[in-house]
């Protein structure tokens, strides 16, 4: 592992209740040891429970953030979230094209938690043509996965193996492109991901957890990964890493209390001992 805390990016909303958008991917970058900083895309009014409301940020702003940012901190990856409209993937990929960060994991934030859609239709196009070519790793969930290559969701392993090859053709055709399905939404007790860069395909098993606490899941699992990448060289251990940390963190997420809906996970599980 490098011993330079690496600079990280999230790009995506604002949940006011910190649970997902850019304030849990801060968090859970900061988690795994590596320094995060923020371009917000939209604000947003939700809690725990939905999102009543959704205010885009102006795209000349979006562009400025950016910019800014990259004139002068070094930022060795980026982790994109919600980006909501075509314009602002569009605005968002011309501004990486332009500062070519080492590592870009997308995550294809398309529906909240609570069910609220979080991607206009119009934008899922500019979403597979545009950004995820300059993805280094993306990480869909299977109903994500299933808009992406306009399919109905994978429901069985062996289906997700077939998903996994599609979605990596519509990645740059290099070996360190890679695609992380995840594999919550199958029945069952078991929930495994998938980690493919089009010659290997890795399982990675995990028990569910029966909990109701699982609103940012994707964002957060997503930004530890960003965190975790300039950190080492093996993506696949970046990877396991980066399960690993989120999977503690759902199993902790009971020693927290915040709302009445699908409550956060606990970033900080390896820091904040539960009360005696």
């Amino acid at each position: 592992m490098s011993t330079i805390i690496p600079n990280t990016l999230s790009i995506a909303g604002v949940d006011p209740s910190g649970g997902a958008g850019v304030l849990a991917d801060i968090k859970a970058m900061s988690a795994v040891g590596a320094y995060g900083t923020g371009v917000v895309t939209a604000l947003t009014a939700q809690n725990t429970q939905g999102v009543k409301g959704i205010y885009p940020i102006d795209l000349s702003f979006i562009k400025q953030q950016i910019d800014v940012l990259f004139e002068d901190v070094r930022i060795d990856a980026v982790k994109i979230g919600m980006l909501g409209q075509e314009a602002v993937i569009t605005t968002v990929v011309d501004c990486l094209s332009r500062w070519q960060p080492p590592h870009l994991v997308v995550d294809p934030v398309m529906v909240a938690k609570s069910g609220d859609h979080l991607l206009e239709k119009a934008a899922t196009a500019a979403m597979r043509e545009a950004m995820l070519p300059l993805a280094t790793v993306i990480t869909p969930n299977l109903p994500e996965a299933g808009v992406l290559l306009d399919m109905r969701p994978a429901e069985t392993l062996k289906e997700m193996y077939g998903v996994a090859e599609k979605l990596r053709r519509l990645m740059a055709d290099k070996e360190d492109r890679w695609v992380f399905l995840k594999g919550g939404h199958l029945p069952g007790s078991d929930c495994t991901d998938l980690f493919y860069n089009g010659d290997q395909m890795v399982e990675m098993p995990a028990h569910r957890i029966q909990t109701k606490n699982t609103h940012g899941t994707g964002c957060t699992l997503s930004a530890a990964l960003a965190g975790l990448l300039p950190q080492t060289d093996n993506a696949i251990q970046a990877a396991k890493i980066a399960k690993e940390y989120l999977y503690k963190a759902i199993a902790r997420s009971g020693d927290l209390s915040v709302g009445s809906g699908h409550g956060p996970v606990n970033h900080f599980h390896a820091w904040w001992k539960p009360s005696l």
